[in-house]
């Protein structure tokens, strides 16, 4: 039986998708800089219309002349994260005041996108830092699963699977955190704007192994204060970093394949199914974004994939997780109901 703040937690899951789906499109538009400053844009509330306003705004940042569309891109996807903030904030609250609801993950949640809030002004005031970049996808992608992990307790439903070894319970564990691993580097090429060093597959400019610079492509402590629209590094760089991002997701694969194996030995086929197909669609988005060149609409897809198969995975682990010796969790009874015993 569903728990108090399960509606209220599907729909905070929604909006967060459609949040990390926002962040994508802001960013894939190069208007993750379109108002340059925060939290409003040009010092209002929302992106100047009027020529007023507009000459204003000139007069504030002479060195950031406004694009009105990339400035609506951006304050958009701030309206919508502000709204999850409030929504987060609500589950937080509630779970105060209902004992029926779990209480340290919608507090956990709150601290999140708390942070969540301050990578996203670092993002403008660093001028996209490549760091500060990726760290902020991750804190989107941390934020949907936990309020996916919430829904999933909430529900009552999706009971622990019975006689999970914890062999394949690690190989569960090990899946979701290359995942995670494999959503970072796709921040770090987004961020840096390799997506387009290898616009060929299988191959990459035409070889199976070109010219490669790993040590400046994944240069960690780079210098903060130049504009990162666009990117600063060499071609050499950018190829090492979509090369790794491919050997990444070849890695990943192959134990996604093993998990899926595992769980259809299992007789968790539900589950094996949902995560190989998970893992299809990613692929096909994938290579297809490389062959057509980066479309615009695969790009935002390939980042909805990458959601979809982390909570694919944070399903999976949430069925494989230990049960209890009786099969049920450890219920803790209510104090009126512990009785002494009498003496005689």
């Amino acid at each position: 039986m569903a728990r108090p703040g399960m509606r209220l937690a599907l729909a905070t899951l929604l909006l967060t998708l459609l949040v990390v789906l926002l962040g994508a499109f802001t960013r894939l538009v190069d208007a993750g800089l379109g108002c340059p400053d925060w939290p409003g844009c040009y010092g209002f509330l929302g992106v100047p219309m009027s020529e007023g306003k507009q000459n204003l705004a000139l007069e504030r940042f002479p060195d950031a002349p406004l694009e009105v569309a990339k400035g609506w891109f951006e304050m958009v996807h701030r309206y919508f994260a502000g709204a999850l903030g409030l929504a987060i904030l609500g589950l937080a609250v509630l779970a105060l005041r209902r004992p029926q609801m779990p209480r340290r993950l919608p507090l956990l949640l709150l601290a999140v996108v708390i942070t969540q809030a301050m990578f996203g002004m670092w993002t403008v005031t660093l001028k996209l830092w490549p760091q500060v970049v990726t760290l902020h996808l991750l804190g989107g992608m941390t934020t949907l699963a936990l309020v996916f992990l919430l829904c999933l307790r909430l529900s009552g439903r999706f009971p622990a699977a019975p006689g999970i070894p914890r062999g394949l319970r690690r190989l569960g564990l090990a899946a979701l955190i290359l995942a995670v691993l494999q959503i970072a580097l796709g921040g770090w090429v987004s961020s840096n704007y390799a997506a387009v060093a290898c616009l060929d597959f299988p191959t990459c400019q035409g070889q199976w192994w070109p010219t490669a610079d790993f040590a400046n492509g994944f240069h960690l402590t780079q210098d903060v204060g130049p504009n990162y629209l666009g990117g600063l590094l060499y071609n050499d760089a950018r190829t090492a970093i979509h090369l790794t991002h491919r050997l990444g997701a070849l890695l990943l694969s192959l134990v996604l394949l093993a998990l899926a194996f595992s769980l259809w030995r299992r007789g968790l086929r539900g589950l094996a199914g949902l995560l190989l197909m998970a893992l299809a669609a990613q692929l096909a988005i994938g290579i297809a974004m490389v062959l057509l060149h980066m479309p615009l609409s695969l790009a935002v897809a390939h980042n909805g994939g990458a959601a979809a198969l982390l909570l694919a995975l944070v399903l999976v682990n949430y069925r494989l997780r230990p049960m209890q010796a009786s099969g049920q969790p450890v219920r803790t009874p209510p104090l009126h109901a512990i009785r002494p015993e009498i003496q005689p």
